[in-house]
C-alpha cells in the first residue's frame, strides 16, 4: 500500500472519530488510545474507504491495445481516454479500423438526409463504477475520405429491457 498526504488525513480523521466514540465508552485515557488504534485501520479499510470508493467514480485509466479493446468490451472505458489522446489512429482507413476495434456497434443518425451515416461508427464503452450513474460512456469516430477524422467520447442514458 502507498502512504499518501489523503491517507494520512483520512487515517486520522477515522482515528479521531472512533477516539471520540470509544471516549463515551470508558474514560481512561490510555484505554482509550490502545482501543482507538487498533480500531481504526479496520474501520477505515472496511467502513470508510468502501465508501469513498462507492461515491466517487475513479477508475484505473489504461493505455490502448486492440487485443484489451476486444477481449474486454465492457472495460473500454479505462482504454479511451489514452486512444483519445494518443491520436495513434487518426488517418487510419475504415478497414484498420475495423481490424482493430472491431465492427461498428451502431451508425449515427444524419438528420439531413434522414438516414444512417456511414462516416460516423459508434462503440459503447460500458458503465464506469459509481452509485449514482445513470449514463454510459460511448465513443463516436468520424471518417472522412475513408480516413479517420476524429475520435469523440460522449455519455448516453443507460436504458435497461424489461
Amino acid at each position: 500500500m502507498i502512504i499518501t498526504v489523503a491517507l494520512v488525513i483520512m487515517m486520522c480523521l477515522v482515528f479521531v472519530l472512533v477516539f471520540l466514540f470509544v471516549k463515551t465508552i470508558d474514560n481512561r485515557k490510555w484505554l482509550t488510545i490502545l482501543v482507538s488504534l487498533v480500531i481504526t485501520p479496520f474501520a477505515y479499510f472496511y467502513g470508510a474507504y468502501p465508501m469513498i470508493n462507492i461515491f466517487t467514480n475513479y477508475h484505473h485509466q489504461k493505455y490502448y491495445s486492440a487485443e484489451a479493446w476486444k477481449e474486454k468490451p465492457n472495460l473500454r472505458y479505462e482504454l479511451s481516454d489514452d486512444m483519445i489522446a494518443s491520436k495513434r489512429l487518426l488517418g487510419s482507413s475504415k478497414a484498420e479500423i475495423k481490424q482493430q476495434l472491431g465492427p461498428y456497434e451502431w451508425l449515427s443518425w444524419n438528420n439531413d438526409n434522414k438516414a444512417k451515416n456511414n462516416n460516423k461508427w459508434n462503440y459503447s464503452l460500458g458503465i464506469e463504477p459509481g452509485a449514482f450513474n445513470t449514463q454510459k460512456e460511448c465513443v463516436e469516430i468520424t471518417f472522412e475520405n475513408q480516413k479517420l477524422i476524429r475520435i469523440q467520447a460522449f455519455k448516453e442514458d443507460i436504458k435497461f429491457d424489461n
